[in-house]
């Protein structure tokens, strides 16, 4: 019954609009009060859930993505971009979908990739005469190549809900290829798509050109290598690698590129701020929910239940992908991460399967659903900045989520491309 009382408290109130956090608080103390369990539990869990150091990473991280966004690294990653893949057939979609693999690195969000990217890629195609559907779509499901790039704030969530167990430099490069290999799918969907509808092409701005663009953009390209080199060489932690983040984009925006007033770095605190309150907020209600989740045994019955319907690897993980494609429809990322880590790794590793392997997984089954209605906010974010309806938008954008969709497919059944470079890394 505790179980019972924990999912559909929480079921009810995401329904009727309450904010995650809140719906995770709410269910959690009534659980606790029909378990008879002392109410100073939540505020205890709540303490413990935001005090492992691992998560000061985040928010640095948050705040080096912000000063670089606002500094002028997306345009001249954008503009590289263009330079490389803008006479491909629908060139400017192309470039959406590599300045989000570019970008991502720099941010680790879907929704910071969308905002920034997508803010200046979706009316530039609109201008050059590109539908605004195509517009909203390559844009919003590129996004998603943003959520496995290091530094990703989702694999040290991912991380921290596994209890820290699970080397955080381990999961960024197992990031790499699954990351590539969605930038590889995504586009020669767009090609596809634009080469149906007769879209043009981008003039080449010769070799010269792109050259001058690389060595612009290189700045901002380096931040990624620094910060991964730097973790996988154990040069330095994660936290420190965040803070080494900080000083680095302050350095690029403020002296480099000289484009960084004090009101625009004002600017970028608040935003930053803003972000992380949310993000922790959500993981101090969800790390009472994960407590409540492992006194009631509910990763102990799940891999019971799965035990009686399904007996191989291959099966289990595709029910689970079924589940957290369900579940992501509904259900923002972060606290995705956050409930379902604790539920279904040990699932996972009873029938073998790799806790960084899942991690791609999950993130990336999560990140489709940030595409995905009722509540996708990727989604909504796209069709505003595109000014069109998110029905208008869900008529289209099926090549690109099958696409995507298929690329899960192939991250999930073929744990090598997630495992080989962690793996070549420790050699």
């Amino acid at each position: 019954m505790g179980i019972a009382i924990l999912f559909i408290v929480f079921g009810v109130l995401l329904v009727l609009g309450v904010p995650v956090a809140f719906s995770l608080a709410a269910a959690a103390l009534a659980t606790l009060w029909y378990l008879d369990l002392p109410a100073v539990v939540l505020v205890q869990q709540i303490g413990a859930g935001i005090g492992t150091a691992s998560l000061v990473a985040i928010p640095l991280f948050i705040f080096a993505g912000e000063i670089m966004m606002r500094g002028g690294i997306s345009e001249r990653l954008i503009a590289f971009a263009a330079s490389l893949v803008g006479r491909l057939r629908g060139g400017l979609g192309q470039v959406s979908i590599l300045s989000s693999l570019f970008f991502g690195g720099v941010s680790g969000s879907a929704i910071a990739d969308v905002s920034a990217v997508g803010g200046t890629m979706i009316p530039q195609m609109v201008k050059r005469g590109y539908d605004r559907d195509f517009a909203v779509n390559v844009s919003i499901t590129a996004a998603l190549v943003a959520l496995v790039v290091p530094p990703s704030h989702n694999l040290i969530l991912f991380s921290a809900a596994a209890g820290g167990s699970i080397s955080i430099s381990d999961l960024f490069a197992a990031g790499i290829l699954p990351a590539l290999l969605m930038t590889v799918v995504l586009m020669v969907t767009g090609y596809c798509v634009a080469r149906r509808r007769g879209y043009g092409v981008e003039a080449f701005p010769g070799f010269r050109k792109v050259a001058k663009l690389l060595i612009a953009a290189l700045p901002g390209l380096g931040l990624v290598a620094l910060i991964f080199i730097g973790i996988r060489a154990g040069i330095f932690t994660a936290v420190e690698s965040a803070a080494i983040a900080v000083v680095y984009a302050l350095f690029v925006t403020g002296v480099l590129y000289r484009n960084f007033s004090f009101r625009g770095f004002l600017d970028t605190v608040v935003h930053a701020a803003q972000g992380t309150g949310v993000i922790l907020f959500v993981i101090a209600t969800a790390a009472v929910f994960g407590w409540l989740l492992a006194y009631l045994e509910v990763p102990v019955a799940m891999v019971n239940f799965l035990g009686m319907i399904a007996h191989d690897q291959t099966t289990v993980l595709l029910m689970i992908v079924v589940l957290l494609l369900i579940l992501g429809t509904f259900m923002d990322l972060a606290p995705m991460i956050l409930i379902c880590t604790p539920i279904f790794l040990p699932v996972v590793k009873a029938y073998g399967v790799d806790p960084v392997h899942f991690a791609m997984v999950l993130v990336i089954s999560g990140g489709i659903g940030l595409v995905t209605p009722p509540v996708g906010s990727v989604l909504f974010i796209g069709t505003a900045i595109g000014k069109i309806s998110v029905a208008e938008s869900m008529k289209t954008i099926w090549p690109f989520w099958l696409a995507a969709v298929a690329g899960l497919l192939v991250v999930t059944f073929f744990p090598q491309l997630s495992l080989w470079l962690p793996a070549l890394m420790r050699h």
